[in-house]
């Protein structure tokens, strides 16, 4: 298995970004004659993270989820770093080179590597 984390050029300011999730999402109700306290919170997946991102890239998010579905999958690790996930080298390096055809240098991926504990 193979991982790389994503990055974008912000629509902003240019610079390279990549996404990365800063807090749970907490779901709640209104209710209109009572009070409910009930919440739900959650993390986001990889994929709603990434098409929540619209408009903040220079690249069509949506396109680059159908590129990414062909060769792996995102994920969110730890709750926190959105990666692509594919089952070997080969495959990275094939999607690496259609994220490249179709965005040029708007977006890339970097290799994941965990750190080993000392």
């Amino acid at each position: 298995m193979e991982r790389a984390l994503l990055w974008f050029r912000c629509a902003a300011m240019h610079d390279p970004v990549r996404p990365v999730l800063k807090g749970r999402s907490v779901i709640g109700w209104e209710a209109k004659f009572r009070r409910i306290d009930l919440v739900i919170e959650r993390s986001l997946r990889g994929e709603e993270l990434l098409s929540r991102m619209k408009g903040w890239f220079t690249v069509d998010v949506r396109r680059v989820i159908e590129i990414v579905r062909q060769h792996g999958k995102l994920k969110l690790l730890d709750d926190y770093d959105l990666v692509v996930e594919t089952d070997d080298e080969l495959e990275m390096k094939s999607l690496a080179e259609k994220l490249a055809e179709a965005f040029g240098e708007e977006m890339g991926l970097e290799r994941y590597v965990k750190k080993k504990l000392d």
